[in-house]
Order: C-alpha cells, then sequence, then structure tokens
C-alpha cells in the first residue's frame, strides 16, 4: 500500500492526471482525481486556484489521504456490521428525511432560476458597464528547479547557460527531473500559468521581468529554497470578451433577480400557508 500512495502522490503532484482516471483503488473502490477536485473546490469555495502554486499540491495529497481514509474506515464499517446496527439504521434514517427535504428545496429552486429570464441587451448593459471586473492581469507561464544549496543552483545555471531554444527547453525540463526538490519537479519544473501575485514576492518579481525563453542567470532565494526559472510563455494584460464572459454575467444577473422573485414568491406561501 506504501508504494502505491507513493506512486499515486506523484500522480498527484505532477497533475498530468486526466479529471476523471483513477488515483487510487483501495478495497476495489476507485478515487478518481475528479473526486479530489471536487472536495478541493468545496473546501476553498471554489477558490483553489487562488491558492499559491506551491501549496497546491501538498492540498491535493491531504485531500486525497482523507479519500482514502474515508474508504478504510466506510470498509471496515461494513466488515464488522455497523451498518446493520441500530444506531445506524435510526441516524441513517434521520439523515435520510433532512436530504430529502434539502433535495426538494435545491431542485425547487434551481426550477425558479432556471426560469427567470435576462435579455442579451442586459448582459450586453451590463459588461459595459463593468468592463473592468473581466480584465485579466499579465500571466507568465514558467518552470523552475528548486534545490536546498546556492552552490547547486549556480551549477545547474552554469549547465544551461550555452543552451538556447527547444534544446535550453529540454534539458531544463530533463534536469527538473533530476534534480529539483519541489512538487513540481516530475513534469519538468512546470507550475503553469499564474498572474501578477501569485507567488512568493522575490519569484514573482523576477519572474515578470525575463524574457521568453530564457532563464535567471542567478538564483532566486525564497523561504523555500533556490529557484532556477525558466520563462516559458507570457500573456500581456487583456480584458475578457463579452462572449467568453456571457454565461457568467447571465448567472450572476439570474442570481440577483432570484432574491426579489423569492421573496415574492415566500408571501405568496406564507398567504396560502396555516402559520400558527
Amino acid at each position: 500500500m506504501k508504494l502505491a500512495t507513493k506512486f499515486l502522490s506523484a500522480l498527484l503532484l505532477t497533475g498530468v492526471v486526466a479529471s476523471a482516471n483513477t488515483l487510487v483503488t483501495v478495497n476495489g473502490k476507485a478515487i478518481t482525481q475528479e473526486a479530489v477536485d471536487t472536495e478541493l473546490m468545496n473546501a476553498t469555495q471554489g477558490r483553489f486556484n487562488q491558492v499559491p502554486v506551491e501549496k497546491q499540491a501538498q492540498f491535493r495529497q491531504q485531500v486525497l489521504q482523507q479519500l482514502i481514509a474515508k474508504e478504510l474506515i466506510y470498509g471496515d464499517a461494513q466488515k464488522t456490521g455497523i451498518l446493520k446496527t441500530k444506531d445506524y439504521k435510526e441516524e441513517y434514517k434521520k439523515l435520510e428525511e433532512r436530504m430529502k427535504k434539502e433535495l426538494a428545496i435545491q431542485v425547487w429552486q434551481k426550477k425558479v432560476v432556471d426560469g427567470i429570464k435576462i435579455s442579451d441587451a442586459t448582459l450586453k448593459d451590463y459588461y459595459n458597464k463593468n468592463k473592468e471586473e473581466f480584465n485579466e492581469k499579465e500571466a507568465v507561464h514558467a518552470r523552475h528547479i528548486l534545490v536546498k544549496e546556492e552552490a547547486d543552483a549556480k551549477a545547474i545555471i552554469n549547465e544551461l547557460k550555452p543552451l538556447s531554444g527547444q534544446k535550453l527547453q529540454t534539458k531544463f525540463e530533463a534536469l527538473a527531473k533530476e534534480k529539483s526538490t519541489g512538487p513540481s519537479g516530475q513534469k519538468g519544473g512546470d507550475l503553469g500559468f499564474f498572474a501578477q501575485g501569485q507567488m512568493v514576492p522575490a519569484f514573482n518579481d523576477k519572474v515578470f521581468t525575463m524574457k521568453v525563453g530564457t532563464i535567471t542567470m542567478s538564483p532566486v532565494k525564497t523561504q523555500f529554497g533556490y529557484h532556477i526559472i525558466y520563462l516559458q510563455e507570457k500573456k500581456n494584460a487583456a480584458t475578457k470578451s463579452f462572449a467568453e464572459v456571457k454565461p457568467a454575467i447571465e448567472q450572476r444577473l439570474k442570481m440577483e433577480k432570484f432574491k426579489s422573485v423569492m421573496q415574492d414568491k415566500m408571501k405568496a406561501l406564507e398567504k396560502k400557508a396555516v402559520i400558527k
């Protein structure tokens, strides 16, 4: 089990597993990347992407271990007859009643929201009046190699200095897999795209001054150690188009209107109800 967990931990840290892929099976029960992602989004209220990149892998691993623990405990509960006990059946019945009511309310509310219509003209007007909401900051796509000692970082830089273009990137990825102590090492040091302020200050300040296709000529020191950074791509600040954000605007305006619609519906329901 330890070897399997270690291997799957590496898969999580690389981030290369498709969302529906199985990360691990516990006594035949599959735990998927999708399940982990769902838990992460719930735990961060949909803001997991705002978590610093260096901490995301740690959180993913914690959630995976929690899901594994749940399956182990549930499996043992089944084997030891917990599901057949009076206490379990009573609590299950109470939960079933609560969930029946909650689910009915959720479906009822969704039906109300789906019935709310927002015209294209209203959506477009909101977009034009609130374009600043849809501004995207400058973002970069970078890779890094993280080591503990400055001397090791300098040696890696010296090995990379003579290279350029695709040869530089290929060698950088290989060295990241071989020598980086960071969780992104196994995927060639790839940190993906990130905007200003998402990385620790020293790293952030350096990477946004670099030219695409280059590396740092001296190590960048942070609380994690010494970084060699490779800048792979850069996106300029831009404003998302109306077509890109239309669904989000529509949902937002629907939810705003939902509040007033709900007030009217509740008043109507209260008039018909017998409340003593």
